[in-house]
């Protein structure tokens, strides 16, 4: 299941285990992340690249765009 969210309700998930993706490109993972965030480029999101995430624990996904 999945929903968009917002700051204020990442912040008691991420105090409760869960994990953050950051699937933008790794130049722009560099550039700027949310701490603690792991970069899965979107392009290379498949079960190889996603086998270091704890089945157990929710994943937040997110994508940060300036433009």
């Amino acid at each position: 299941m999945s929903e968009p969210i917002g700051y204020e309700e990442l912040v008691p998930l991420l105090a409760d285990s869960a994990q953050l993706v950051e699937v933008l490109p790794e130049e722009d993972y560099r550039e700027l992340h949310l701490p603690g965030a792991i970069n899965i480029p979107l392009k290379e999101l498949e079960a190889d690249t996603t086998a270091q995430l704890s089945r157990s624990d929710p994943v937040v996904v997110y994508c940060w765009d300036a433009l």
